[in-house]
């Protein structure tokens, strides 16, 4: 197969455009010097051209960097630019260290299952996958315990470079009833239908008077960044669906599909000793903060599985939230 031929946009004279591997959206590309231009850095470039962006969606995004910079690592913002009708929108950030965190994640699953010991990474020999598993596990929920912390004013959605909330108030089963057309198209019955109601009903109780915080909405491993050597987070991606919400929002997201056991232990050590207090939730409690955090990922759950497209985040959704609603438990896994 050929590779991809690379893009150019008027807006970044000098660049070629190349896709960059691991999103669905297909509008995030790397951009290198063209040959024989004078110097220049390797660049992000996100481009905001699907009709599900707002008209201001690079500049709500190039804020929110702005605004959790001195607490998170985050890209530094180079240019933003408004789409003008003919050229979509699109934001420009520095080019961060790191690998993705979902492969260090999966290399790290793999050695363990397989019993054996770190002899290849350029810190000390021996060290055991299931330890490794646990110090990332602890940096990336720490980056969304640090989140969960942020207090917003209420909750909604951002609007415009002064991060206005726009008010946005959800009832997960009123959230469900939307979606239902969407999951009986893709082949529930009206009987799992109303079972995930049921699951939604409790859920939607639990998930009550917490205050607000700073919402990433995509926070998994394939959106953080990782130095494999240290395992420490060096950044953290892809803000498009942050919002002002629920504290657990983040942690359930962290916790949907990544079960390995060490990699959850470190994940709620993480969270918990930041972000515990601001959820209103016992951080001692592990089994509490567990099912608060799948009771505050159903909504991304719900949206997930009623989509109209497949990928493998889509089917993998579809599974696990099938499984609640068959057994009316908010953990429960295919």
């Amino acid at each position: 197969m050929q590779p991809p031929t690379p893009r150019v946009d008027p807006r970044l004279p000098g660049y070629l455009l190349e896709p960059l591997t691991g999103g669905w959206s297909g509008e995030t590309f790397l951009a290198t010097p063209s040959p024989g231009a004078d110097g220049g850095d390797r660049l992000v470039v996100r481009f905001f051209a699907d009709a599900r962006h707002a008209p201001d969606a690079a500049r709500v995004q190039a804020a929110l960097l702005d605004r959790v910079r001195d607490v998170l690592p985050v890209p530094t913002v180079r240019e933003v630019h408004d789409g003008d009708g003919v050229l979509p929108g699109l934001l420009v950030t520095e080019l961060l260290p790191g690998e993705r965190g979902d492969l260090v994640l999966a290399r790290l699953v793999a050695e363990h299952r397989e019993g054996g010991r770190r002899e290849d990474g350029p810190r000390e020999n021996g060290r055991r996958a299931e330890d490794d598993l646990r110090s990332l596990g602890r940096a990336v929920g720490r980056a969304a315990g640090t989140l969960a912390a942020t207090p917003m004013s209420r909750t909604g959605l951002f609007a415009g470079a002064d991060l206005w909330i726009e008010p946005f108030d959800l009832w997960l089963p009123d959230w469900v009833d939307t979606h239902a057309p969407g999951l009986v198209e893709a082949g529930w019955s009206d009987g799992e239908v109303a079972g995930l109601r049921k699951v939604a009903e409790r859920a939607a109780v639990d998930l009550e008077g917490a205050a607000p915080c700073l919402v990433h909405s995509d926070l998994n491993p394939k959106n953080v960044l990782v130095d494999p050597a240290t395992l420490q987070v060096t950044g953290v991606l892809d803000w498009e669906f942050a919002h002002a919400g629920h504290p657990a929002t983040d942690l359930g997201n962290l916790l949907r599909f990544d079960r390995e056991p060490a990699y959850a232990e470190g994940v709620l050590d993480g969270w918990s000793a930041a972000a515990a207090a601001a959820a209103g939730a016992d951080g001692r409690d592990r089994h509490g903060v567990v099912h608060l955090a799948r009771s505050a990922d159903l909504v991304a759950l719900v949206e997930l599985a009623a989509r109209a497209e497949t990928n493998p985040v889509v089917r993998e959704a579809r599974a696990h939230l099938r499984a609640i609603a068959r057994t009316g438990d908010v953990g429960a896994a295919p």
